[in-house]
């Protein structure tokens, strides 16, 4: 049942050509805007470019926001145009249900982070110790991370207006707390204790694990570890909320 939902989700994304577009084009766009924006910068010989940093902490931060506020809107429509009502007149557990939707836009985040990732090696020449494979892997985790969290802040909107308003709450906190901008350990001790505890503070971890070091290392594969976990938590809070939200 859950391969089911996931097939019925991913030939409705097939006929939605925006969506696909905003899955697979706007984060090779979003990464090119960043690399032009670093284009001129002069630095001494040896030293690394910004973008090989800043884009590659992009890698992880576009394919998050674009799945969270693909899978949101999507997954709300479900619930307010009355299919999820239907299905769950059904046999189907709430659990496959939503795991089903998860693989679906699961298998959406891996095709983009494979794009996403290809255009900063091979196009914008990202330099970093690590192979792309890894890169990969962590994106697409990420991506999946913005999924759960799609799926659960669907249950808590009526609108898909109020699906967006969201991303203040759960998006962009993660992406001013994850070491983008300021060092966590130049942060407020407050600031520096909630950083700690993100999603997404572990996946950009993970990422200059791999920018620092040519083979994987235990502290990259702790966070993986960490961010997997915190999506499996994250989906089987979403599967608590579909019955409460069904109408």
């Amino acid at each position: 049942m859950m391969l089911a939902t996931a097939g019925r989700v991913l030939d409705q994304l097939r006929h939605d050509h925006r969506s696909v577009a905003l899955i697979l084009v706007v984060p090779a766009l979003l990464l090119a805007a960043v690399y032009f924006l670093f284009e001129n910068e002069n630095l001494p010989p040896g030293l690394p470019r910004t973008f090989d940093r800043a884009g590659l902490v992009m890698l992880a931060i576009f394919p998050f926001v674009v799945m969270f506020l693909v899978t949101s809107i999507t997954m709300l429509r479900e619930r307010t145009s009355g299919t999820l009502e239907r299905l769950l007149t059904t046999p189907i557990h709430k659990a496959d249900l939503l795991f089903g939707y998860a693989l679906a836009f699961s298998i959406m985040a891996a095709l983009q982070s494979v794009v996403a990732t290809a255009v900063a090696y091979w196009v914008f020449g990202l330099n970093i110790k690590g192979g792309p494979g890894l890169v990969v892997m962590i994106a697409v985790i990420n991506a999946v991370l913005g999924v759960a969290l799609g799926l659960l802040c669907s249950a808590f909107a009526r609108t898909e207006f109020q699906a967006v308003q969201f991303m203040p709450v759960v998006v962009i906190p993660q992406i001013l707390l994850c070491g983008l901008f300021v060092a966590r350990s130049r942060m407020n001790g407050v600031l520096e204790s909630i950083s700690n505890v993100l999603p997404l503070t572990f996946s950009v971890d993970a990422l200059q694990e791999v920018a620092g070091h040519a083979e994987a290392t235990p502290a990259m594969w702790h966070d993986i570890v960490a961010v997997s976990t915190m999506v499996v938590a994250v989906l089987v809070l979403a599967s608590l909320t579909l019955r409460r939200q069904i109408r």
